[in-house]
C-alpha cells in the first residue's frame, strides 16, 4: 500500500549518496518498504555514471506493468532514466539512471526526488487513468459497471465502481482487535458528520456502513467479510480537475495507511491519558499514606539515655493504608439527615406493635 510520502525517503538517501560522491563507489544494496515493495540498487567503480534501479511489488508481479506505466515511465526525466527490458531477475521492472546528464544545483535535487517517486508514479497511474474517464460518455447515458477490485496490498484491497456523473471508491475495512474497531467506527461516524457540513462541501461525499453497499452486490464473500464495516466516496468531474487530480488519487490511495495511523495515534493517546490518571492517583495515595520517608521517635530507656527507633519504610506504609482504609469505610456510612431521623422517631411511636 501507499505511504503517505510519494518520494521514497530511503531511495533517495541512497541516491543523492551515490550522486554526491567524490569517487566511483561499488555498491549493490537492497532496500525493503511497506507494502513489500523492494529496490535494488547497482553500481560499478568502472562505470560510476550508470546506475541500476530495480523494483519488484505485489502489484507489478501481479498484474505487471501496463502501457499506461510504460509512458509515464518514459516521461520521467527522459535524458536520465532508461527502462531495461528485460528486467532484471526476480523484479518487475529495471531503470538505468545517467548520472552524467543531471544537471548541478538545485535541479538535481528535484530530478532524484522524481526518480525516488516512480513506485508512487506506478500506484497512482492505473486509479488517475480511471479518475479521467468520470465524466465520459459511457457513464453519461446511464451503463452501469461491475466494480474493479484494486490491490496495493494482499489484505487491504478496495473497489471502484464507475456510476452517471460519478466514480465510487469503496473501502472494506478490517481490524485485528476489538479495540480499533471501536475506534475507527467512532471515527468513520465524524468524518461523515463533517463531510456533510458546510464548510466541507466540495470535498467528496463520505458514507459508512455496516453492510456492504448495493454497488457490491455478487462479489465474493471473502471481499465482503468485514468487521469494520465500508467506507465510501463520491468522486465527481469538480474532484478530478487540474491539480486536484494528483491529490484525490493520493488520498484515496492513502486511505487505509491514514485510518490505521489514526487508530494507532488514538490508542496510544489513550493509554498516556491512563497511565497519567493512574500515577495522578498513586501519587495521591502516597500523599496520603506516607507523610515522612523515616520516621523517628524517641524513647528514653531506664538509664535515662534518649534512643532513636527507626520504623522501617514497608511498616509505615501499612500502618497509614491501614488508617487510609479506615477513613474510606468511615466514609462509606450512610449519612443521616437530622430532620428525616426526628420523623422516623415520631412514626416508630405513633404505632402499637402487639405484646
Amino acid at each position: 500500500m501507499a505511504c503517505f510520502e510519494r518520494v521514497s525517503p530511503a531511495l533517495k538517501e541512497m541516491l543523492l549518496k551515490l550522486y554526491r560522491a567524490e569517487k566511483p563507489m561499488e555498491i549493490d544494496h537492497h532496500l525493503y518498504e511497506f507494502g513489500s515493495v523492494e529496490y535494488h540498487l547497482q553500481s560499478s567503480a568502472s562505470d560510476p555514471h550508470h546506475i541500476y534501479l530495480s523494483i519488484a511489488a505485489p502489484l507489478l508481479a501481479q498484474y505487471g506493468i501496463p502501457s499506461c506505466n510504460t509512458q509515464v515511465l518514459k516521461g520521467v526525466c527522459v535524458d536520465v532514466v532508461e527502462m531495461v527490458n528485460p528486467p532484471r531477475q526476480g523484479y518487475q521492472l529495471t531503470l538505468r539512471l545517467d548520472f552524467s546528464n543531471i544537471p548541478n544545483g538545485k535541479d538535481a535535487v528535484k530530478i532524484i526526488r522524481q526518480i525516488s517517486a516512480v513506485q508512487a508514479v506506478i500506484l497512482s497511474s492505473q486509479l488517475k487513468e480511471m479518475l479521467q474517464n468520470v465524466t465520459s460518455q459511457s457513464t453519461a447515458q446511464g451503463l452501469m459497471y461491475k466494480p474493479i477490485k484494486l490491490v496495493y496490498h494482499p489484505r487491504e484491497p478496495f473497489f471502484v465502481v464507475r456510476q452517471p456523473e460519478k466514480i465510487t471508491a469503496v473501502f472494506p475495512m478490517r481490524f485485528k482487535e476489538n479495540s480499533d474497531v471501536i475506534i475507527a467506527t467512532a471515527f468513520f461516524q465524524e468524518l461523515m458528520d463533517v463531510g456533510s457540513s458546510d464548510k466541507w462541501a466540495k470535498v467528496p461525499p463520505c458514507s459508512w456502513s455496516p453492510i456492504p453497499p448495493p454497488e457490491l452486490r455478487g462479489e465474493l464473500f471473502e471481499d465482503l467479510s468485514t468487521n469494520g464495516g465500508f467506507v465510501s466516496f463520491d468522486i465527481s468531474s469538480y474532484h478530478v480537475k487540474g491539480k486536484r487530480l494528483e491529490k484525490t488519487v493520493w488520498n484515496l490511495l492513502n486511505f487505509y495507511t491514514f485510518v490505521k495511523y489514526h487508530v494507532k495515534s488514538t490508542r496510544g493517546f489513550i493509554q498516556r491519558r491512563m497511565s497519567r490518571r493512574m500515577d495522578n492517583l498513586v501519587e495521591v495515595l502516597q500523599k496520603v499514606t506516607v507523610e515522612e520517608d523515616e520516621q523517628t521517635t524517641n524513647v528514653q530507656g531506664n538509664s535515662g539515655v534518649r534512643k532513636l527507633v527507626s520504623f522501617s519504610k514497608s511498616k509505615i506504609l501499612r500502618r497509614k493504608l491501614g488508617e487510609f482504609i479506615n477513613k474510606i469505610k468511615r466514609i462509606r456510612v450512610p449519612i443521616k439527615i437530622q430532620p428525616f431521623s426526628r420523623f422516623r422517631r415520631k412514626w416508630l411511636k405513633s404505632l402499637n406493635f402487639p405484646q
